[in-house]
């Protein structure tokens, strides 16, 4: 039996790890924390993300807490004016073959290691920090703080966007600061008048910021994200706290719904986003990457957890199909790269459009929003993005 070793306890790290479980193989998941616990707050996991989740069994699981949005809506941070931009729940299945899902972070990361748990209980490894690999031609060394170390046939760095694994094999590099701050924080559901304590995933469109807020576990919660131009925050944390007052000050002028869910927020978080160009090649003799680790993608799009969750499957088949792990990693790397550069770059320029200078002009906004930001030109992006399937590609 191959035994194969994964370095990060994330989403990605977790669904490799049963992926490839559900395979037969080996697999031993080692976390640098000392508590696996998912950080963050919501996500949302389109078509092609519930797509892999359900191929792995997860469908019922995930029924317990996800809710199934209405749509998306859009809304004018000055007015308030709302459209439908995109229709989800049961026109999404059809259209897609798939849901469309809103979760907790900390939900659905529970979900992927209790399903890992029935498999093999002991398969999760804490308080591991990879400092090292060392490889020869059978096999890889895991070197961790400390001194401890493990062996296996092959090493995934799933260990995100600082990955050490990534250091080892290709050196260190530095992230670039994109320019924008993120805020995220939750609230609970029966604080917010009905008008806001709806079933639907909204955007709020305005000049150099982005707001985004929908229903997560069960709908007993609103999950609110928030995103603003600034060069003076460049910590990248999930945790640093900020305050309602600093954050309300990054939206000052937007509409009062808006400073309404601010309002109730206990303790906004911050951090600042960073980034890498997407990575032309991802593995070296016996180790390779995923996700966030070779190509990080801009939360615009909603697809950063998502292509892990796409990196992790095909993996898994590839390995599954190449008993050689030279072709199984070579095929991995072919089938994958084209599509998530290409989501890199869309989720990039989603950024340009939510945060245009265009929403600021009175008198060109209509045309901007009837030519970026209308149902038609919305869907025509997102079908590229959930009719995805990568249960089906050809590796």
């Amino acid at each position: 039996m191959i035994r194969i070793a994964i370095i990060g306890g994330g989403i990605g790290g977790l669904a490799a790890a049963l992926a490839l479980l559900r395979h037969g193989f080996e697999v031993e998941v080692y976390e640098q924390a000392g508590e696996l616990r998912e950080v963050g707050a919501g996500i949302q996991i389109g078509a092609n993300g519930t797509r892999i989740l359900h191929a792995l069994g997860l469908a019922e699981a995930l029924s317990q807490t996800q809710v199934i949005p209405s749509g998306k809506e859009a809304r004018l941070w000055s007015s308030g004016e709302r459209w439908r931009m995109l229709d989800l729940g049961a026109i999404a299945v059809e259209r897609y073959g798939s849901p469309h899902i809103l979760m907790h972070r900390g939900d659905l990361h529970a979900i992927l290691r209790e399903a890992i748990e029935r498999i093999r209980p002991d398969a999760v490894r804490l308080g591991r920090r990879c400092v090292a690999l060392r490889q020869d031609r059978g096999s890889v060394e895991v070197l961790f703080e400390g001194g401890a170390r493990a062996e296996a046939a092959l090493v995934i760095g799933a260990d995100g966007i600082h990955s050490q694994v990534r250091a080892v094999l290709f050196g260190k590099d530095a992230a670039e600061f994109t320019g924008c701050v993120a805020w995220r924080g939750l609230v609970p559901m029966h604080r917010l008048p009905p008008h806001l304590a709806r079933p639907a995933a909204t955007s709020w469109l305005g000049p150099a910021g982005h707001v985004l807020h929908y229903p997560v576990r069960r709908g007993e919660l609103m999950n609110f994200i928030a995103f603003v131009e600034r060069s003076d925050w460049k910590i990248e944390s999930w945790t640093a706290a900020g305050t309602t007052a600093e954050l309300g000050e990054d939206f000052r002028g937007w509409h009062a719904d808006v400073h309404e869910i601010i309002r109730h927020i206990e303790v906004p978080y911050k951090w600042a986003l960073w980034g890498r160009a997407p990575m032309p090649r991802w593995s070296v003799g016996r180790a390779t990457l995923l996700g966030d680790a070779c190509h990080p993608t801009l939360p615009f799009l909603g697809q950063g957890a998502v292509m892990a969750l796409e990196d992790a499957y095909v993996l898994a088949e590839c390995l599954k199909k190449y008993p050689d792990p030279a072709t199984a990693l070579s095929r991995y790397e072919h089938t994958r790269r084209e599509r998530t550069t290409a989501i890199v770059h869309a989720a990039a320029q989603t950024r340009q459009r939510a945060l245009s200078p265009a929403f600021a002009h009175a008198d060109g906004v209509r045309t901007y929003l009837a030519r970026e930001w209308e149902r038609g030109p919305v869907t025509a992006r997102y079908d590229k993005v959930y009719a995805y399937d990568a249960t089906s590609v050809v590796i």
